[in-house]
């Protein structure tokens, strides 16, 4: 069995769990975070997507394409901490994806978030806590590339970097895609195991989910 079907398995037969799943363009977070969810029966997808333009709607159809049919899809653009608490109470698990364009929404319809991020990062930290079902958010890792030119663009990478940090406070597990291999940078239950803080070493996926991340299933 694979370290992604394991972790998977884990979250069906433990209470709720918080999962956050980071990783830059194209690193195999998505397809992964999708796999941690796979074997729930009642699954909810919170798409943060816009349909803003012809490109967007096409990767839109894509993605839904690629899930399964039988998970329920609620797109969320703005009101991400009203969804997680309204669709957690009757899902078995909720995948977010993502945090990175729920920031970018959020900072282009609200001004006041530039100033004030705090008050989102709480509002969804708050209801990812308060969920009843188990949690997989995915994000960006933003804050490793060059500094942005322009102050919108610090602002954002700023926003998101406090947003990444406090779910992974709140997170029983944090994972780290790099090209399409998943690296464990937090594990409660494990460090709860082993009496320590919960760091543990690199987690690979088998064969199979490697090869997927190159010729398989799309990744994102």
């Amino acid at each position: 069995m694979s370290p992604g079907m394991e972790a998977s398995k884990g979250m069906q037969t433990s209470k709720k769990t918080v999962t956050l799943v980071l990783g830059g363009a194209q690193s195999g977070k998505s397809y992964y975070a999708q796999q941690l969810v796979s074997d729930f029966e009642r699954v909810t997808f919170i798409a943060t997507g816009r349909r803003t333009d012809a490109e967007m709607q096409q990767k839109i159809a894509r993605h839904r394409r690629e899930r399964p049919i039988a998970w329920r899809t609620v797109e969320a653009p703005l009101s991400l901490h009203r969804t997680i608490r309204s669709e957690s109470r009757e899902a078995d698990a909720l995948l977010i994806d993502c945090l990175t364009i729920y920031v970018a929404n959020v900072m282009g319809a609200r001004s006041e978030s530039k100033s004030n991020p705090k008050k989102y990062i709480d509002a969804v930290c708050e209801a990812i806590l308060a969920s009843k079902a188990c949690v997989v958010a995915v994000s960006n890792e933003v804050g490793s590339g060059v500094v942005p030119a322009y102050r919108s663009g610090r602002i954002y990478r700023d926003f998101l970097g406090q947003m990444n940090q406090k779910i992974a406070q709140i997170a029983d597990r944090v994972v780290l895609m790099v090209a399409g291999l998943p690296v464990t940078l937090k594990d409660s239950r494990i460090g709860r195991e082993k009496g320590a803080a919960g760091l543990v070493s690199a987690a690979t996926y088998e064969s199979t989910e490697s090869e997927s991340a190159n010729g398989g299933r799309k990744t994102h």
